[in-house]
């Protein structure tokens, strides 16, 4: 850490606090420091106050988007948090299967693995010939990762929670300790880049069910209202919210009723 440009850390921190609803504590300096550090060395800044002095003055956008992806969090794998995938797959996913279309939103993809994981499930569920009808929105702030989540290849570890039978059935060996999604999966999953933040959500179809998970960690609680009533309003009556097993949004007065630990429904 360098107290000369303390200034320009603190100017980058609100700047991602007002413009991506991403905040970061005080504990947290090293971490966004470090982050923000690959930023200065591949766009050739001496250092953060450059680097924030560019970000607040009509920044280019290709500085813009790397700030926002470095500040993001992607760490992710397949089948995360099996507790709350288990009351999806035994509670919402038999409700689903008579719609002649599922939409399906995972409003914080990263690269891609729980919009994949998802439709993985509803065809263990409903069958392959059930991926016909589904229609998954995978959206995240950086532009990398979205890239990423299209591509559908990935490496060995994010299958660490994964049944070598599934990684099987929906994946394909590339080499390099590194796997392909099968076509049927990906033809069923779209993903675009999208900031939370950026309210009300341009939707024109809403949305049956919506993955909102380890995202709300990073937002003030203004933002966090914000954006489950941004969420709400783009899901259909008695539709569904899920959320990490660790969040809760109780207190936060929104219009979703709780179900379970991690679920929450729209009323019909």
């Amino acid at each position: 850490m360098t107290a000369l440009d303390q200034t320009g850390y603190e100017q980058i921190r609100n700047w991602l606090s007002h413009r991506c609803g991403i905040n970061f504590a005080d504990n947290k300096q090293d971490l966004l420091r470090q982050r923000l550090a690959r930023v200065t060395r591949r766009f050739e800044y001496n250092d953060l106050n450059g680097l924030a002095r560019d970000l607040l003055n009509n920044p280019p956008q290709d500085v813009e988007l790397a700030v926002m992806h470095a500040a993001s969090t992607n760490h992710t794998y397949f089948f995360r948090e099996p507790e709350v995938l288990d009351n999806f797959r035994e509670m919402i996913i038999p409700l689903l299967a008579d719609r002649t279309e599922m939409r399906v939103w995972s409003a914080a993809a990263s690269t891609g693995d729980e919009a994949y994981t998802v439709a993985i499930m509803i065809a263990e569920s409903l069958g392959l010939n059930a991926l016909k009808r589904l229609k998954i929105l995978g959206t995240d702030i950086s532009e990398p990762v979205v890239q990423r989540a299209e591509m559908g290849v990935f490496p060995q570890r994010q299958f660490a929670h994964t049944d070598p039978m599934i990684l099987r059935r929906y994946f394909e060996p590339t080499g390099m300790d590194q796997f392909h999604v099968r076509p049927e999966l990906r033809h069923c999953c779209t993903f675009r880049r999208m900031n939370l933040k950026a309210r009300p959500y341009p939707f024109i179809h809403p949305f049956q069910v919506v993955f909102c998970r380890n995202i709300l960690y990073y937002f003030d609680r203004e933002d966090q209202i914000g954006t489950l009533e941004a969420i709400y309003d783009a899901t259909e009556p008695g539709g569904w919210l899920i959320t990490s097993v660790t969040e809760s949004i109780r207190d936060l007065g929104s219009r979703w009723e709780p179900v379970c630990a991690g679920i929450y429904r729209r009323p019909a």
